[in-house]
């Protein structure tokens, strides 16, 4: 690092002294807080993004968010070259980062870093972050933040983005790092093309079928409603009634979140809804679940996460057998895999219909870092949450085949079923956000799909029945002491537990537990399956009374 950079460094970090007490960690969301204790985390998160940028030689993002929590809170992550998540490898100096205590600490920090990793400090270097940010009010002074930490690192860049959807800007990255046009209009310009075209190639018989084609969406209050009134114009053979546009309070009674966790009606909804398709997404849109309001009730039916992940994959299943078989071989040297990747906190019920279509499902830990990292070891890869987040991943060997197999088909006199086949795994493809979950693009993907089979919502949800399920938190002295393995299935410390887990586990029938430490807070995670909704609670509750005898504390909630 020459004296130039070092100087400006020094003068930057002095304008942004960290707040007293607080110490923050970068997850899977990045950081999350109080927007009022952010500012100085924003600004160092803006150095990272630029190093990030100068190393790779390539575009990357910073995002200003903190998605579906309460609107005074804020957040800040990054999306690396690829669209995606920060690279794992470098969240332990993003901890460090954030946390050093004065500017020389700093400086040191940046420098041993960029010399271990091989980041040209000398002022010869050229990079640019893309910054965006949701409508939250301490957005715009956080901006201002994270721009001074990036134009801080001599060379690079900050191209502000204003206000858009998380999704946005990761699909804006990957774009940009494909040599591709990447404006917000591309961006709409994409979704409604490829959705036109999945329109099209809608079955004969299917297309008259009596399937609503309206669905109203809950946009939480948030980025999402807005931008979802640009979107919509622009679709011809769908109706969206957009409500919670930002009149009301972000994510407070609105939201995919509220809406899952909670399953009662959104504020903005009421009886006049009972019969359509609805959907909510939260606060920055990248998350989306299902749900249809109960009559003369303020409940919901919820179709969650994993109900939306069954309906892709067994649409795309149906794909690949008309166009490879259903052996799956598209030819000799040759085999599209398709893989489901979920984590133990999706229904069982739900694995086990998968199972039955004949898919690979595979587990991951929770957090979508490490779903998104298993899905992009297929040829297609599917994963989803159940709180609604998560993608499709088509591997470039397989799109490079299919855009070949469709051209072969085109040399044909007419267009083939196979060749429609092909047209609309490329349209979803492209229809899809392959950086990160999108709601915009889920919706879009879920509707066509429906109408593809002629489908209610009821019908959909009738895919199989969740088993019921119960979570509870379990205060302890130490988190860290719990440690697991298998996603997170099995515990192997404290020694004892798991098989104390098993023994109780096996006194309900269908029963399924799993515990893990909270990424955040000093608890231990209770999740349980089983029968019925009695007995489910049951088992939460006697696990979690084992939790107490194994770690301490006795508060639960």
């Amino acid at each position: 690092m020459n004296e130039q950079q070092r100087s400006i460094l020094l003068h930057s970090t002095s304008c942004f002294p960290l707040p007293p007490g607080v110490k923050l960690s970068y997850g899977t969301a990045g950081f999350r807080a109080d927007a009022s204790l952010l500012e100085s985390t924003v600004f160092r998160v803006g150095i990272l993004a630029a190093l990030r940028s100068v190393q790779t030689r390539s575009v990357v993002g910073l995002m200003i968010t903190a998605s579906h929590n309460q609107a005074s809170d804020n957040g800040v992550k990054v999306a690396d070259p690829s669209g995606g998540m920060l690279s794992q490898h470098w969240e332990p100096f993003a901890d460090t980062l954030s946390n050093a205590g004065d500017p020389n600490t700093l400086l040191q920090l940046i420098d041993d870093f960029a010399k271990k990793e091989k980041i040209p400090l000398e002022g010869a270097s050229e990079g640019e972050v893309l910054l965006g940010r949701d409508t939250r009010p301490s957005g715009e002074f956080l901006a201002e933040a994270a721009k001074q930490g990036i134009t801080s690192i001599m060379g690079v860049n900050a191209t502000d983005m204003g206000v858009m959807t998380t999704p946005q800007l990761h699909w804006m990255v990957r774009s940009r790092n494909k040599g591709m046009e990447a404006s917000e209009n591309n961006y709409y310009d994409q979704l409604s093309t490829s959705f036109r075209c999945l329109m099209e190639y809608i079955p004969k018989g299917n297309r008259n079928f009596n399937v609503n084609d309206k669905v109203i969406v809950d946009g939480a209050d948030g980025v999402g409603g807005e931008k979802l009134e640009i979107l919509k114009k622009l679709l011809s053979d769908l109706s969206i009634d957009v409500r919670n546009r930002g009149d009301g309070v972000l994510n407070e009674g609105v939201g995919a979140d509220f809406v899952q966790k909670e399953k009662i009606i959104p504020r903005g909804f009421g009886p006049a809804d009972v019969g359509f398709r609805c959907a909510s997404l939260d606060g920055d849109a990248d998350r989306l679940v299902y749900f249809s309001i109960e009559l003369n009730s303020n409940k919901i039916v919820l179709v969650d996460g994993d109900k939306i992940l069954s309906l892709f994959a067994l649409f795309i299943k149906e794909q690949l057998n008309i166009l490879t078989g259903e052996d799956g071989k598209v030819n000799e040297s040759y085999q599209a895999r398709l893989g489901v990747v979920q984590t133990a906190y999706a229904n069982g019920a739900s694995t086990y219909y998968l199972k039955q279509l004949g898919l690979e499902v595979v587990f991951t830990p929770t957090g979508v870092k490490y779903l998104h990292e298993k899905a992009s070891e297929y040829d297609i890869g599917i994963y989803f949450e159940a709180n609604g987040h998560g993608t499709i991943l088509f591997s470039e060997s397989f799109l490079c085949w299919l855009e070949g197999r469709n051209n072969e088909l085109t040399s044909t006199s007419k267009c083939s079923e196979q060749q429609e086949a092909a047209l609309r795994l490329l349209a979803v493809s492209k229809l899809i956000n392959q950086a990160v979950g999108d709601s915009f693009s889920g919706l879009l993907l879920v509707e066509a799909i429906l109408k593809h089979m002629g489908w209610s919502m009821f019908k959909w949800n009738e895919l199989y029945h969740d088993l019921p399920s119960r979570q509870l938190k379990v205060k302890v002295v130490d988190r860290t002491a719990v440690i697991t393995a298998n996603a997170e299935t099995v515990v192997v410390r404290p020694i004892g537990i798991q098989e104390a887990i098993n023994a109780e586990t096996a006194k309900y029938p269908h029963g399924r537990c799993f515990i893990r430490p909270s990424g955040t807070e000093d608890v231990i995670r209770v999740y349980t399956e089983a029968i019925s909704q009695e007995a489910a609670d049951s088992l939460a509750n006697s696990v979690a009374t084992l939790v107490d005898q194994f770690l301490g504390f006795n508060t639960t909630k």
